[in-house]
């Protein structure tokens, strides 16, 4: 039968406190025992020196006046017997007037070696031990019933019996009660999710006192529901924006063959118009490249590849392959100070999208800029190996730089040049996939400063 964490708790809670409960009960029962005893045999011992110092070294006392005394005796121990020895194994004394009761001589030998010996006799404990005097030695040997320490010890181990089923009841009822407080707020936390639907992702789990499991539990959860809430957002967006755009250059592509078939045209228009179609096909291509490239950045990040890359390579090759395509293009790369240490400008990177970022941070910086130019510089800064692309080209407007990472957006003032919007979206994916940094300082009419940072190797 499986159990629910609240009754598993309440049992565990219970085996512990059983558990504990038996050794104390234990403990406590084995030592009264253990000093009821002790403290009994001290008294028999009290009892035999006694009644042997009274019989042999008071001359006034005798065999039939101790027998008196100690029929009289107010604290006489309850069964108690007390037998006398000489070093003839002759009985010289016995309380009692049964003198069927014999001793055998191998225990008065044994008594005469130790000294002193105890044991049981039934419920009695007996006592054997030697006493000398200044001519001889004798063998004393004293039993009784310890009929109250007894009593004690029996009363002792009901209470220890009846308290500990009591104290199992308090414990099966308290630690059921400990155990659905204790999962009161995870119990809040699923029914707060149950309540979570794909549209109300808006929605956050209560985070209670934000130090312990449960709330530790809480604030994960709603970082979980933060980002899947922004995974649902995009993608409704990209869907949205990428059916547009895809849809643009298809239209006029579909609009530009069907005027090419109404009628025949010379030879230069139908050129013109394969141009034009060209064009919107080179568009069309390089946009689903950037929707690919963009869904591959926001895949998971364990399945890409790294491996240890030269960032001052990635940006040289880079460069040739983009001047080889546009060969209006100027680009130059500095160092603002040397670098020594290879480490330095090594990271671990993936090749292809590293190269994908910095191709979009060129071909945006020359795009816009007037003379067609950029200046990279590189930097090291905080165990950053750091890159600046600063271009004069006709900058960003500041109401537009919080959206300028979004994909599809482009700024008010870009809507002349061509391009898809996909480029700093991308970047910043492929930046922060890499554990790096981006940040943009633009002003208008006097250009863009784009800052890249990756933590190199150390």
């Amino acid at each position: 039968m499986k159990l629910n964490i609240r009754a598993r708790l309440t049992l565990q809670f219970t085996y512990i406190v059983t558990f504990i409960l038996i050794l104390f009960s234990f403990i406590i029962y084995y030592f009264s025992a253990s000093y009821r005893e002790s403290e009994f045999y001290s008294r028999l011992e009290n009892k035999a020196l006694t009644t042997a110092r009274l019989l042999i070294e008071v001359k006034e006392v005798d065999y039939n006046l101790l027998k008196i005394i100690d029929k009289n005796t107010i604290n006489a121990l309850s069964d108690e017997k007390v037998m006398i020895y000489d070093y003839k194994d002759v009985q010289i004394y016995n309380s009692l007037d049964d003198d069927s009761i014999q001793i055998s001589k191998s225990l008065l030998d044994k008594i005469r070696l130790l000294k002193d010996i105890r044991y049981h006799e039934g419920k009695n404990e007996v006592i054997g031990m030697l006493y000398a005097d200044k001519y001889d030695r004798f063998v004393v040997i004293a039993s009784a019933l310890d009929r109250y320490g007894r009593s004690k010890l029996n009363n002792l181990k009901w209470i220890i019996f009846v308290g500990f089923f009591i104290s199992i009841g308090l414990t099966v009822f308290t630690g059921r009660i400990y155990a659905t407080r204790a999962l009161k707020p995870m119990s809040d936390v699923v029914k707060q999710v149950d309540k979570i639907t794909i549209a109300s992702l808006n929605m956050r789990v209560n985070e209670g006192n934000g130090t312990d499991e449960i709330a530790q539990l809480a604030i994960t959860f709603n970082q979980m529901l933060e980002r899947l809430e922004s995974a649902f957002e995009m993608q409704r967006s990209f869907v949205s924006n990428a059916s547009h755009e895809l849809r643009t250059p298809l239209t006029s592509i579909t609009g530009q063959i069907e005027v090419s078939l109404m009628e025949s045209k010379t030879q230069e228009e139908y050129e013109a118009i394969l141009e034009s179609v060209l064009e919107d096909i080179k568009n069309l291509n390089a946009l689903s490249n950037g929707l690919l490239d963009l869904a591959k950045a926001s895949s998971d990040i364990s399945a890409i590849a790294l491996h240890p890359l030269r960032i001052d390579e990635i940006l040289w090759q880079t460069r040739s392959e983009l001047i080889e395509r546009k060969k209006d293009y100027n680009i130059s790369i500095k160092f603002s100070e040397p670098i020594e240490d290879e480490n330095e400008i090594t990271v671990l990177g993936n090749d292809h999208l590293l190269k994908t970022a910095i191709v979009n941070l060129m071909d945006n910086a020359c795009k816009f800029s007037s003379d067609k130019s950029v200046e990279i510089f590189l930097f090291v800064k905080d165990k950053y190996i750091i890159a600046e692309f600063k271009d004069n080209g006709m900058g960003i407007d500041p109401a537009d730089l919080d959206k300028i990472f979004q994909p599809f957006f482009r700024a008010k003032n870009a809507k002349t040049v061509s391009g898809n919007g996909l480029g700093l979206s991308l970047t910043d994916k492929i930046i922060k996939i890499h554990h790096g940094t981006i940040s943009i300082d633009s002003h208008l009419n006097k250009g863009t400063t784009v800052t890249i940072g990756i933590p190199y190797l150390s």
